[in-house]
């Protein structure tokens, strides 16, 4: 049988599981679409770093995949339009993908199994753990994270599932050459897409550098390389799974010792979990409404001005400028970093919380659907926290992170005072 399988956000051969449903095909077309330009809140399209660092791990993908005589086509367009003609064109018998959180990503299966006549298989997707594996059915998935954590966190994962040896063959199509992104990587930031590169950073982070022993102390570190462990970018676009990472730590744990640092590094994926399942269980236009899954809506207001200076890192806030300008040129932001920017757009300016998401999306190097929109509604509090939400006081944000000024001072924070709000004429009715 000829068989088609659809790349997502898991760009690896190394724990695939989904892939390796689609071993015994006669011939195999790997197949990845370019992310769709939707307009959203005011953004389109992705950031120069998010698409050089995708880009990248798109051309390590296939020259794996070359060295099993494989190819990858990647395409733009809508998975809707394209697989079918992909379907048509090369007598595709069965076409399988990896689960995926997200409304348009669910709404292309229903309309690939709706169109197509042949079988459409939506495969375990990029998890810890399998959704059979976890103790409570989907229908009753607590809505906070720490019921969550305490039901999960010692559940035995299963181990990594090692690349295959071969794969099918592809049928003659024309592969063309993925063009290498504009953008180089921030002098800031030097990391590159890819399997191999995050391979790399997670062997590096756990047990050359053994930063995983400090991690709970140093995770807030404003710089991305100083304390944090950097494996988001790779574990969003599916160069790592968290199986990966998990085993390194167990592994870690096993061979040198563990303390409450190695365990906070699981502690992390377990969050990422969480707000995996939630996304997959809640009815998926909940993650981008106002209101979250809830009918909690937010006072919030638009005022174009100081959402442009928000987002251009001109506030009246330094760290905020500091941390935004950071974001533009690098693609990434600390943890800290997102949680003192989101409570100033949502609490400072009144503005609504999708907004800031969109913002983030088009930038993070590490941008998931479920992370990104569950993190934002939980600090706006329409979503997981039990406490309705996080303002952060900015004044003494900085003083408790950037005291000295340094990080302020490097990405140009200190901008000139403005007013919140500016009055003209056209602001008087006739």
């Amino acid at each position: 049988m000829r068989h088609l399988y659809w790349f997502q956000n898991d760009l690896r051969l190394h724990d695939n599981p989904a892939l390796l449903e689609h071993l015994q095909a006669s011939q195999l077309l790997l197949v990845f679409l370019w992310p769709r330009n939707r307009p959203w809140c005011n953004q389109h399209g992705i950031g120069a770093q998010r698409e050089r660092f995708l880009t990248e791990s798109l051309i390590s993908l296939r020259e794996d995949l070359a060295r099993l005589g494989q190819d990858l086509l990647v395409l733009h367009g809508s998975p809707e339009l394209v697989i079918p003609d992909l379907v048509r064109r090369f007598g595709i018998e069965r076409v399988g993908t990896a689960r995926t959180p997200g409304w348009y990503e669910a709404a292309a299966v229903r309309t690939l199994r709706d169109k197509l006549d042949i079988p459409v298989q939506v495969h375990r997707g990029n998890t810890l753990f399998a959704e059979t594996a976890l103790p409570f059915p989907l229908t009753q998935m607590p809505g906070q994270f720490t019921p969550f954590r305490r039901a999960v966190e010692d559940l035995p994962f299963t181990a990594p599932t090692p690349a295959p040896g071969k794969l099918p063959p592809p049928p003659a199509a024309d592969f063309h050459a993925i063009p290498v992104a504009a953008a180089r990587p921030s002098a800031a930031l030097p990391i590159r897409g890819g399997a191999a590169a995050g391979a790399r950073r997670l062997q590096q982070f756990v047990h050359d550098e053994q930063g995983i022993l400090s991690y709970k102390e140093t995770r807030n570190g404003l710089d991305p390389l100083d304390g944090s462990s950097t494996l988001s970018p790779w574990l969003a676009t599916g160069c790592l799974s968290p199986r990966q990472v998990a085993q390194e730590v167990a592994d870690f744990e096993a061979a040198v010792t563990s303390n409450a640092s190695t365990y906070w590094l699981y502690f992390e994926l377990l969050w990422r979990e969480f707000f995996h399942w939630r996304a997959l269980t809640d009815d998926a236009r909940h993650l981008f409404r106002a209101s979250g899954a809830g009918k909690r809506l937010m006072r919030c207001t638009f005022e174009p001005r100081n959402f442009a200076r928000w987002c251009q890192g001109d506030t009246n806030f330094p760290l905020v400028n500091a941390f935004m300008h950071q974001l533009v040129d690098t693609g990434w932001m600390s943890n800290r970093g997102r949680q003192i920017v989101a409570s100033c757009l949502v609490h400072e300016y009144g503005i609504d919380w999708r907004y800031g998401a969109a913002f983030f999306e088009h930038h993070l190097l590490d941008f998931d659907v479920a992370s990104n929109y569950g993190n934002w509604q939980y600090l706006a509090g329409v979503g997981a926290d039990p406490r309705g939400g996080r303002r952060f006081n900015q004044d003494k944000q900085r003083t408790d992170h950037d005291s000295d000024g340094r990080f302020v001072a490097k990405w140009d924070g200190d901008r000139p005072h403005q007013p919140t709000y500016v009055t003209d004429a056209a602001d008087w009715p006739i």
